[in-house]
């Protein structure tokens, strides 16, 4: 697998209205783009550091991954995961990752938020840190 860049910093938000005003007016980033992605149950707002985004979640619904990760922290967002591009293909880099011995949430890649092909590797298995695996989609 080779991974190029961190492609984004994943940042769980009760409410991306609420947030954005810390990420713009006191840390001075601008917000780009804001989108949904319903099959994830998550709104998403996207805020650019050097070459690194960040990517505010809101969750949908009270069943999304999102939601549920903010119940667990006290009804408080947080730090949710960290991605990586891969030049060499989300799938192969499963299957690579795999092979290893790391445990998978996303046996094959899906789309995610601006078009990307991602895919989860369990946190159980990556010291801690739920890891997304992203690929520019076709």
């Amino acid at each position: 697998m080779k991974i190029s860049h961190i492609e984004h910093l994943g940042i769980a938000v009760k409410s991306i209205e609420e947030a954005l005003p810390y990420y713009e007016n006191v840390l001075g980033l601008k917000c780009y783009n804001i989108e949904t992605v319903e099959d994830q149950k998550v709104r998403t707002a996207f805020l650019k550091v050097g070459d690194v985004k960040i990517e505010l979640l809101e969750p949908t619904s009270p069943e999304s991954t999102i939601a549920k990760f903010i119940e667990k922290n006290n009804g408080n967002g947080g730090m949710h995961h960290l991605a990586f591009a891969v030049e060499d293909g989300v799938t192969d880099a499963l299957a690579e990752v795999e092979e290893k011995g790391i445990r998978l949430i996303d046996k094959a890649p899906r789309k995610g938020a601006e078009g990307l092909n991602i895919a989860f590797l369990h946190p159980k298995s990556t010291l801690g840190v739920l890891t997304e695996l992203c690929e520019k989609g076709e």
